[in-house]
This record gives structure tokens, C-alpha cells and sequence, in this order.
């Protein structure tokens, strides 16, 4: 059985930028039940508090953070790049812990988002990207999947089950 790294924020933990939780969507809760589920928040587990700033990307590029080129600044102006660093760093080593090929993070997180960031301008406006997490796990050959695409995670995690 497939283990799956998944958003706190996604399983309606409290640990969102603004104390907020998302959730609970059914299918992870049937996956928590299986005993699946590896649980991060990757902002909290690099020692960033709940609640805290919002904080963004420049163009929104987690890729670009990871090689040292942009810097993830709250929305005061506070460099919290090493505290998201620290977090991919996590994610990657529970990735090697528990043989993990797929993630289920936070659509547009500037940690997590798969698809699509914060241009870094705290304006709402969105931009082609993805969080640092997210980058670091798919330079690593995980595929990362939002709570947007529960659909598509669900029959990947089905073809790994029948690869198995």
C-alpha cells in the first residue's frame, strides 16, 4: 500500500497562514483510515508559527527559491526563505521514509501549490508556478497533486496499487 504525503491545512488541521484548516474532503479521509496518509505542513515543520504573515514568491517560482535565485518574503517585507526551505527539506526526507511517489498538497500555497502561485505582489493576482515543497518533490520524481485534482490523485494512486 501506497503511503501519500498530504497538506495538514488539507485534513482541517489548524495550521494555515491565517490559523485557517481546509477540509475534510472525503477521500482523504478514507485515506487516513488505510492508514496512508503522511501528514505535513511543510511552513510549520520549517518553525514558522500559526497564525503568521502571508508570504509569496516573486513570479510565484518554488524552483527558483530552491536554487538560491529568489527569496519567499511575507507580505512585511520579512525574508522567510530558509523557514520554507527547511520545510522542502522535510517533505523530502519523509518522501525517503516511507517510499512515498505521490503528494496531495495546497492548491496556490506558496509551499505547496502544484499548478499555479501568488505572483508575490499580495494582490491576489496568480500566475503559472509552484511552492517551494512542491518543487523540491518533483525534482525528486513525486508526482504532486492539489485538493483541485482529487480525481486525477485517486487513479494514480491506483496505478501504483496495481504496479505494486
Amino acid at each position: 500500500m501506497h503511503k501519500v504525503l498530504v497538506s495538514r491545512c488539507l485534513l482541517g488541521q489548524h495550521v494555515r497562514y491565517d490559523g485557517g484548516a481546509h477540509g475534510p474532503f472525503g477521500l482523504l479521509q478514507r485515506w487516513q483510515q488505510e492508514g496512508r496518509v503522511v501528514p505535513l505542513c511543510p511552513e510549520v515543520a520549517g518553525g514558522l508559527p500559526t497564525p503568521r504573515a502571508p508570504a509569496e514568491i516573486a513570479g510565484g517560482q518554488g524552483a527558483k527559491v530552491l536554487d538560491g535565485h529568489l527569496p519567499v518574503l511575507t507580505v512585511d517585507g520579512e525574508d522567510v526563505t530558509a523557514a520554507f526551505i527547511d520545510g522542502a527539506q522535510q517533505a523530502l526526507a519523509l518522501v525517503a521514509q516511507h517510499g512515498i511517489r505521490m503528494a496531495l498538497l495546497k492548491a496556490r500555497s506558496p509551499s505547496c501549490g502544484n499548478r499555479e502561485a501568488y505572483d508575490g505582489s499580495f494582490s491576489g493576482t496568480q500566475v503559472a508556478g509552484e511552492g517551494v515543497t512542491a518543487a523540491a518533490l518533483r525534482r525528486a520524481g513525486v508526482r504532486v497533486f492539489s485538493e483541485e485534482e482529487l480525481v486525477a490523485a485517486q487513479a494514480f494512486l491506483a496505478v501504483l496499487d496495481g504496479a505494486a
